[in-house]
């Protein structure tokens, strides 16, 4: 436990990011009377993930490996980090489904099937529900993560001095 409470905290933290994104795109209508600019907009959220992540593998580099890092240790700190943000990624989910934005799917639904992104209700209803989204996010936080620390550790790891 002591060797991944750096990507526990982070997880965490992560988490309590993404609450707070999803609070901010209700607010700023994100969620019903621009919810037709909801699909370009949320995906700004990459910009604080891959801060969050970073930040989570500066500290493990600097706290964890005592300023000495290489790809590999970092490549499976951020696997790790990953891995606890998919795990706590449908308790996120619920919070955001049921809590900040219970309005989203009845709002989302409704609108994709006026502009005909869905031919019927049924079909939309199938598509945005929190089971589907609760799994999306998991597989998404997964493989985001991972993808974003293979990069970031490219320029986080120690360089070898010659």
């Amino acid at each position: 436990m002591k060797k991944i409470k750096i990507e526990i905290k982070w997880a965490i933290l992560f988490s309590i990011m993404t609450l707070l994104w999803m609070v901010l795109e209700k607010l700023s209508g994100l969620h019903g009377k621009y919810i037709d600019y909801h699909l370009y907009l949320t995906n700004l959220f990459a910009i604080p993930a891959i801060f969050f992540m970073i930040l989570g593998l500066k500290e493990k580099k600097k706290v964890f490996y005592d300023g000495q890092m290489n790809y590999r240790q970092g490549l499976i700190s951020g696997i790790m980090l990953s891995l606890i943000i998919a795990i706590l990624s449908p308790l996120t989910q619920w919070v955001i489904t049921y809590i900040i934005s219970p309005e989203y799917f009845p709002n989302v639904i409704k609108r994709s099937v006026e502009i005909g992104y869905f031919k019927s209700t049924t079909e939309a209803e199938a598509n945005f529900n929190y089971m589907n989204y609760a799994k999306q996010s998991a597989i998404g936080a997964l493989v985001m993560g991972i993808v974003t620390t293979a990069i970031a550790m490219i320029f986080i790891r120690t360089k070898k001095t010659e």
